[in-house]
């Protein structure tokens, strides 16, 4: 035999067919790796199912609250709706309704709902929606003239934008 068939290969297999250490070493890292990849995807899956279900609880819990300061409104305006409304309990009628009114408009405030400013303002697309424009003497251009519907903010956050009659020379 010569030198060259014992001589062992270069390509990180033994004569006997075994792997050298240092291939053996590399498999090994790469294997863990690989779990570790695993590991850390199912990690994410199950946080982002996690936060995904806290979010529709935490959507589910608010909306619940607020339907609960809505509930006894509702019922006020059912019991105002079954009251008879002849000629004679007129003013009643519009006092309990003013009433409700009132009601509402407290529970806006207390959710940090205010209702945006319109007449006298200079129009904001951002903030209004103009409906019409109408030519008036006396009032500059852009300014609002009439509010058709009421917009609102909540904390600065635009709900809906209010219908605006804009005011053009």
């Amino acid at each position: 035999m010569t030198d060259d068939a014992q001589a062992p290969q270069d390509d990180g297999v033994a004569a006997d067919g075994r792997l050298d250490a240092p291939a053996n070493t590399l498999q090994d890292e790469r294997d863990r790796y690989y779990d570790l990849l695993l590991r850390k995807t199912a990690e994410f899956d199950n946080y982002r199912k996690r936060t995904e279900k806290e979010r529709r609880e935490h959507t589910d819990r608010v909306t619940g609250d607020l339907l609960l300061e809505v509930l006894p409104i509702i019922d006020d305006l059912e019991r105002a709706l079954r009251a008879e409304a002849g000629a004679e309990q007129a003013d009643a009628y519009r006092t309990g309704v003013e009433l409700i009114y009132k009601q509402l408009l407290d529970l806006l405030k207390r959710r940090a709902v205010r209702a945006v400013e319109t007449v006298g303002q200079d129009f904001d697309p951002h903030r209004h929606q103009a409906v019409t424009t109408e030519a008036r003497d006396g009032a500059r251009d852009g300014e609002i003239l009439e509010e058709l519907r009421r917009g609102y903010l909540i904390s600065e956050r635009l709900l809906r934008p209010a219908m605006v009659k804009v005011a053009r020379s």
